[in-house]
């Protein structure tokens, strides 16, 4: 029987699998190179994502066990250990934290992927599997990104995970966009995505969300999916902007980075 949870699931496991295979190779010097996370190096990246893997599987943990909550304190002290690593137990840590995540998701069956409720410690009521899971994803598939352009520079977000981060990322945007880059201009653009194919509205003023298509937009923005995802987190730079990416109307790509400069 499939599940919501069974593609996030597959793209949480594919992703470690991709990253992974980099990761094992990276020496000492290469650990330390600029990430695509502007304020990380490499390895650091790296402590995010393993440290996000050990909590997120204390709390799938306790939703399987029935076990006490985390206490509050919970998810300082395991940030606290992973800042405390050199480079490389980064690089190590993550392969075996995230590898034990990914495990234990692949071992939930149908019934539990569909029944299960899970405490992420940041929503108002415990979610489902597969919404966790694509929380975790998009995470993991920008973090990804992240270690692969600091030694790729056409790297892009994996295919099999930009359909299922477009859901997670309309609600992200109220937390991460900066609407005061606007200088309390309001605006309505037209979304053309494609890959998938995607018409969306997006509403920039006091807050930025998505919307449906707006009848009359002020402008329009035309790009793939992967690439309006990294720039919605922060990680669509000039250089890294792929052919395609258009914006017309009162708006510039540049004035877009500003609204959106990323986590």
């Amino acid at each position: 029987m499939a599940t919501f949870a069974d593609q996030p699931i597959a793209a949480l496991r594919s992703g470690h699998d991709e990253l992974a295979a980099l990761v094992r190779d990276l020496g000492p010097t290469d650990l330390v190179r600029p990430s695509g996370a502007s304020q990380w190096q490499v390895s650091q990246v790296l402590s995010h994502l393993g440290s996000g893997a050990e909590i997120n599987q204390a709390s799938l943990t306790v939703a399987l066990t029935g076990g006490e909550a985390l206490d509050s304190e919970f998810n300082k002290r395991v940030w606290a250990r992973w800042d405390a690593m050199a480079p490389l137990e980064h690089a190590e840590g993550f392969l075996e934290a995230n590898r034990q995540l990914v495990e234990l998701y692949e071992s939930l069956d149908a019934t539990v992927r569909e029944k299960l409720r899970i405490d992420l410690g940041f929503l108002p009521e415990p979610v489902d599997v597969g919404t966790a899971a694509r929380f975790r994803l998009t995470e993991f598939a920008l973090h990804q990104w992240d270690v692969e352009v600091g030694f790729n520079s056409y790297a892009t977000v994996a295919p099999e995970a930009v359909p299922l981060l477009m859901d997670p990322i309309g609600a992200l945007l109220g937390w991460v966009a900066k609407p005061e880059a606007l200088a309390g201009r309001q605006v309505n653009l037209a979304l053309r995505l494609d890959d998938p194919e995607r018409s969306l509205g997006l509403r920039l003023g006091e807050r930025v969300e998505l919307t449906d298509v707006p009848e009359q937009p002020d402008g329009e923005l035309v790009a793939p999916a992967e690439a309006f995802l990294r720039l919605a987190t922060g990680r669509l730079s000039p250089e890294h902007t792929p052919d395609g990416v258009t914006v017309t109307g009162p708006l510039s790509l540049d004035d877009l980075r500003k609204v959106f400069p990323g986590f």
